[in-house]
């Protein structure tokens, strides 16, 4: 497939400057790191969070965070959209015979954001490790939590591309939605007031991925559980709108010249 094409022309290139790519890596790693460590200085003054534990909410923020990663990782093509339309380059890749989707995500690739990623995957083990009760069934729902994640992610950087085709230059306001959003989902959703928690709910799903089987899995429900565990696949269906929201931009796409 082309995509995985587009990845290995991208490791190929980082091996050519491996002292600088891993020094950006450990950077990230770092940047992860010291998030995680104001979680714990605020948990060392307060013991929960609107009844959240630290355990529970280090879960909540290990899989929003591994999620962005990863999306940061392969969909930056659609965060860096606007030098594509500012340069004229989006024009060619039109031209070509292939998706414009598949074209933009292989575009740009930030495999720095691995050092994020092993940083996150370490807060999760820890996390699980703290949380009783683990089964089966609450494996495949943090499992689907981080696709569901990568989906919502994806979205909303495709969403902000979809601007940059009136505005020609990205917008801050995006970022929001994007690196605001990563922050907000890294909490349990209920700690905020309740028109955010229903914004981040019902119009950006974060909720399904972050908060509902959240609930599952720290064992606040009660009664039928299913809805709960199978909440962020309504976060992958939440990549369609905006797929369909792409292809009108391109659609009304008048070129900005060279």
């Amino acid at each position: 497939m082309i995509y995985f094409k587009y990845v290995r022309m991208v490791l190929r290139s980082f091996a050519q400057y491996k002292l600088s790519a891993l020094l950006t890596i450990i950077g990230q790693f770092f940047v992860a790191f010291f998030a995680t460590i104001a979680m714990f200085l605020l948990f060392e003054r307060f013991e929960n969070i609107a009844g959240w534990t630290m355990p529970e909410v280090m879960l909540c923020y290990a899989v929003v965070t591994i999620a962005f990663a990863i999306t940061e990782c392969f969909a930056r093509g659609f965060d860096r959209f606007s030098n594509m339309i500012r340069e004229g380059s989006f024009d060619r890749v039109m031209l070509r015979p292939r998706s414009t989707v598949l074209q933009v995500l292989g575009s740009s690739f930030e495999i720095t954001r691995i050092g994020r990623l092993v940083q996150s995957v370490i807060v999760l083990w820890l996390a699980v490790s703290w949380l009783p009760a683990w089964d089966s069934a609450k494996i495949i729902t943090l499992v689907l939590m981080i696709l569901s994640g990568i989906f919502i992610f994806a979205g909303v950087f495709i969403l902000g591309a979809v601007v940059c085709f009136w505005t020609v230059e990205g917008l801050e306001f995006i970022n929001i939605f994007t690196d605001g959003g990563r922050e907000i989902a890294s909490y349990p959703l209920p700690i905020y007031p309740k028109w955010i928690m229903r914004f981040f709910t019902f119009i950006i799903p974060f909720g399904s991925f972050n908060y509902l089987p959240l609930m599952y899995l720290t064992g606040r429900v009660a009664g039928n559980a299913v809805l709960y565990m199978f909440s962020p696949l309504l976060g992958v269906v939440f990549i369609i709108p905006c797929l369909l929201v792409w292809r009108f931009g391109v659609s009304k796409y008048l070129s900005t010249g060279s």
